[in-house]
């Protein structure tokens, strides 16, 4: 009678071993509008919420002093990138013979085609923090898996291919936090976890499939204007006080060093100041904030300034002799950076007495 028991427990359970081969995607899924699929997968989950937090890594996961409720000890990424607004989640099972490998640059060459930007990119240990399990997985470490898609979002059953193709094993596990500007000015912050899953239970019909985990959260640019313009003759003073100057009053496009059209009325006012002290030459140096690594800050950074001198020399008849472009990416902030006020002060452009 026992034994009936245990066997009319268990049957439940088994008759929801249903992971299978996708052939279609999950009914009323898409994907994004912006952001094609890799050929040949097939979503098998999609969640979305019209207005939330989301933590995008950009670098190696630390252990901290937390432990989440699947008593797991908690890493988290020291350099992120904080987004609110509209937040999506897609799992894709990929075609068979596929290594996350091939899928992940697939991605990453879909989107720097669109002017998006790879901000970070690991593997395995690299990443930092756990890299087999899955995100329900308890008593042992969290990984990227755990930031990408947690386990509370998964809202479909045990054993489906969603639900498998998240919280199964994973190895050989890619990682790549990207960004894109769309067509709209939509910022978009994307993560993207791949990996191949690893099941000879319930989920084996997944088993040895690529998996692909996207999480994208989409706000909409705001420009941060912290004055209108600085006047020559206020920045010709600034400097020969304090040695140089703080302009907000250059602006580009996001994650770009194309000047915009605004930029003209303070560039205007560089010139001017030059032109009325001809002994006078410059550094131009581009900071940025926090946000992102710091070999790529560094580059933005030196490339806006580029840009700057550029212009200056190209539009308004600057001696270029008189010009150096400099990039200082994140090393000198004037504010904090843990608040998106003090990171709109320390995204600036600095001209320098030299």
């Amino acid at each position: 009678m026992r034994n009936l028991l245990l066997i009319s427990l268990l049957l439940p359970a088994l008759a929801m071993a249903n992971a299978t081969i996708p052939t279609e995607d999950l009914k009323g899924t898409e994907d994004l509008l912006y952001l094609k699929r890799y050929e040949g997968s097939f979503i098998v989950d999609r969640g979305q919420q019209a207005f939330e937090e989301f933590v995008l890594p950009t670098s190696k996961l630390e252990k901290t002093d937390k432990i989440d409720s699947h008593n797991n000890h908690v890493y988290l990424p020291p350099q992120k990138v904080d987004v609110e607004g509209k937040l999506t989640r897609l799992i894709y099972v990929a075609p068979a013979d596929r290594t996350p490998l091939e899928v992940i640059r697939n991605y990453q060459e879909e989107l720097t085609g669109k002017g998006g930007s790879v901000l970070f990119e690991c593997k395995d240990e690299e990443c930092g923090g756990n890299f087999t399990y899955g995100a329900d997985s308890g008593g042992n470490d969290t990984g990227m898996v755990q930031l990408v898609y947690p386990d509370a979002q998964m809202m479909q059953p045990d054993f489906t291919n969603g639900n498998c193709a998240l919280n199964s094993w994973h190895a050989n596990q890619r990682y790549a936090s990207m960004k894109l500007t769309t067509e709209d000015k939509t910022d978009v912050h994307l993560a993207l976890l791949v990996y191949t899953l690893k099941d000879d239970l319930y989920c084996k019909a997944l088993n040895g499939r690529t998996i692909v985990v996207l999480a994208a959260a989409e706000s909409k640019a705001r420009e941060q204007r912290m004055v209108t313009v600085v006047p020559a003759e206020d920045m010709g003073k600034g400097i020969g006080t304090d040695g140089h100057i703080a302009l907000y009053g250059i602006y580009f496009d996001y994650d770009k060093a194309d000047l915009k059209p605004d930029s003209k009325p303070q560039l205007e006012e560089i010139a001017k100041m030059l032109q009325a002290d001809t002994a006078l030459n410059v550094v131009v140096a581009g900071h940025t904030d926090n946000q992102g690594e710091i070999a790529y800050n560094l580059d933005l950074s030196k490339r806006r300034a580029e840009s700057v001198v550029q212009a200056l020399g190209k539009d308004y008849g600057v001696d270029a002799k008189r010009l150096t472009a400099q990039g200082v990416g994140m090393a000198a902030p004037v504010a904090s950076n843990d608040a998106e006020e003090g990171r709109a002060k320390n995204r600036r452009v600095e001209i320098v007495k030299r």
